[in-house]
């Protein structure tokens, strides 16, 4: 007699789960236009700058004040617009004279703070003379150098770049110093020369001070390069913006004066706000200065 079969059946075998789906991160809360950082940065200054251009304007326009005493701003923009043939032409030297003057600072300061930090010695020697020369007014030493440079454009780069080298100077030295001892320990043991400790350790910890010299130093380029103007008193087509202010005050035109200054304090506003630019685009990957949302 054969033994029957099992009657059970046979289990089939288990099908494979499909792998389970992570969650879906929540999306990121949408940020309003005006909570942005970049937003707010822009557009509370235009909004004080406007209620204090209105402010301006009603209170003129209520005292009935004289254009010869205090030009509305309505008044100063037609005037920078009738007069762009020769405010634009002073600007453009303005501008260039700044932006030599600020390049010679640049390049003059970063090779002095080169050069007292590799020695104490010669920082302790030299730095009281850096110092010398910031606190002496530009302005006594602006027409000796005029007398000594014949071309007035050179002589007007020599006294802005004056005014706008110590801050490199300053700022790129105590960048140098600022060395974090353990960094600097490591390199010493591993055999690191001077130069490899320059390129490699002091000048990536100096960046952020160099930028803030930067900053500081851009602004001061162009006063210097406005004194320069005044006291070369320089006109025809290499006139600046400087030259300009003094005809507008012979003459009484007061407006044409509120206009270059207009155009002088627009300058400024430029140059820092490039600085500005440039030191994110450098430090805004790696350092915490330009990373904070505070």
């Amino acid at each position: 007699m054969s033994t029957p079969f099992p009657t059970s059946p046979i289990a089939a075998p288990a099908e494979r789960s499909a792998p389970a789906r992570a969650p879906a991160k929540p999306a990121a809360p949408r940020v309003p236009l005006m909570a942005q950082p970049r937003v707010q940065r822009v557009v509370y200054p235009l909004l004080v700058g406007l209620v204090l251009i209105a402010l301006w304007q009603g209170l003129v326009t209520a005292m009935e004040l004289p254009p010869y005493l205090v030009p509305s701003p309505l008044l100063m923009l037609k005037t920078l617009f009738t007069d762009w043939a020769a405010l634009g032409g002073s600007l453009w030297v303005t501008v260039k004279i700044t932006v030599l003057a600020f390049a010679v600072a640049t390049v003059a300061g970063v090779l002095i703070s080169f050069l007292f930090v590799q020695s104490k010695r010669i920082e302790t020697a030299l730095f009281p003379y850096a110092v010398l020369l910031q606190v002496t007014p530009i302005v006594a030493v602006a027409p000796l150098i005029i007398i000594w440079v014949k071309d007035p454009t050179a002589s007007m780069v020599i006294c802005a770049a004056l005014v706008a080298l110590f801050p490199i100077i300053s700022n790129t030295t105590l960048g140098l110093r600022s060395v974090e001892p353990d960094l600097q320990s490591y390199f010493k043991l591993n055999r690191a020369t001077r130069m490899q400790t320059l390129l490699r350790l002091r000048i990536p910890s100096a960046l952020p001070y160099f930028f803030g010299g930067l900053r500081i130093s851009s602004g001061l380029a162009l006063i210097g390069a406005v004194v320069a103007e005044f006291v070369a008193g320089t006109g025809g087509q290499g006139a600046g913006l400087a030259y300009q202010i003094l005809q507008a005050g012979f003459q009484l035109n007061i407006p044409r004066m509120f206009a270059a200054l207009l155009l002088i304090s627009l300058t400024g506003v430029a140059l820092f706000a490039l600085m500005a630019w440039l030191t994110r685009a450098a430090l805004g990957s790696w350092h915490a200065s330009e990373n904070s949302h505070d």
